[in-house]
């Protein structure tokens, strides 16, 4: 991936060498939108295999837990920030600044303008604006504060936990993961976030919710997508093997392929991100089209 020409975010926040517990008490369990996240996911899994419990039951009480909580729950991280200065905070940051033009070009298009989020970089844990932002999560956004939290170290576990990529193609596979993020916000400014949770609640059941929220996490894939189709028509940001990469990290961290990994069978009901296939193909869909016209996935005939 090509990115040494990304203009740098001024909206990215590091607090990696003051976080690790800052705020203390609960255990949130926020991801962009409602639910579980990712890397929540795999490690109940993990912890149920070892235990000898079956991982639907943790899942089940970490979902239980979490949808006790408010969902736009109100708490202003706390600690020093600054920008960052190494090459993963600064890759972090040509990123983001990358989405920004972007999105902000994408935006004047239809006659709209576009506020960008933050970002905010920690490792461990850290008190944020949907309560205790964990690096198990993996990468979430907080629609309450509008900011995006990244433990890095998630890109570590794509490469020796999911597999999703390896070597230099890596990069893009990050990038992916990054505009996952701001798709959501994307979704927030659009105003579809306050819709899907709205429709969530009067799903009437958790299978129900679920439905919508993959459609969430579908449509912020395809936004994804959009991101790389109109980065590379200007800054011809992609290289060869990118795309695979992305696509494979897209496969890795699919429903349906984690919960093989950690259950050893698979529950689609259960589903909150969508399958590896769905993944890739809605990615594919914002990537060759590079409109946002294309990711609805909330349409009565979209095919997930």
């Amino acid at each position: 991936m090509r990115w040494d020409d990304f203009r740098r975010s001024d909206n990215v926040e590091d607090d990696r060498g003051s976080s690790g517990g800052i705020g203390g008490g609960g255990f949130g369990l926020p991801i962009g939108g409602g639910g579980l996240g990712i890397g929540t996911v795999v490690v109940l899994g993990i912890i149920g295999w070892a235990l000898g419990i079956d991982p639907s039951v943790l899942i089940g009480g970490a979902e239980m837990i979490n949808n006790t909580r408010a969902p736009y729950q109100t708490s202003q991280p706390a600690g020093p920030t600054g920008k960052p200065k190494d090459q993963m905070g600064d890759f972090v940051a040509a990123v983001l600044g990358n989405t920004e033009d972007v999105w902000t070009q994408v935006f004047q298009e239809s006659g709209q303008t576009y506020r960008a989020p933050r970002l905010r970089l920690y490792s461990g844990s850290l008190q944020g604006g949907c309560g205790m932002a964990q690096s198990a999560m993996g990468p979430f956004y907080c629609p309450t504060d509008r900011r995006i939290y990244l433990d890095t170290s998630f890109f570590r576990d794509m490469q020796v936990r999911f597999k999703g990529c390896s070597g230099k193609a890596c990069e893009f596979a990050e990038a992916y993961v990054v505009a996952h993020e701001v798709g959501h916000h994307v979704q927030n400014l659009l105003g579809i976030l306050p819709k899907a949770h709205e429709a969530q609640q009067a799903a009437g059941n958790k299978a129900a919710a679920n439905r919508i929220q993959v459609r969430v996490e579908l449509q912020a894939d395809c936004f994804g997508g959009v991101w790389a189709n109109r980065s590379n028509q200007k800054w011809n940001s992609i290289e060869p093997g990118d795309v695979e990469a992305a696509l494979q990290t897209a496969a890795a961290i699919g429903d349906d392929r984690l919960q093989q990994q950690s259950r050893g069978y698979v529950v689609p009901d259960s589903f909150t991100h969508g399958s590896s296939a769905q993944r890739q193909r809605w990615f594919t869909t914002g990537l060759k089209s590079g409109k946002v016209s294309a990711c609805n996935t909330f349409a009565a005939n979209a095919q997930l």
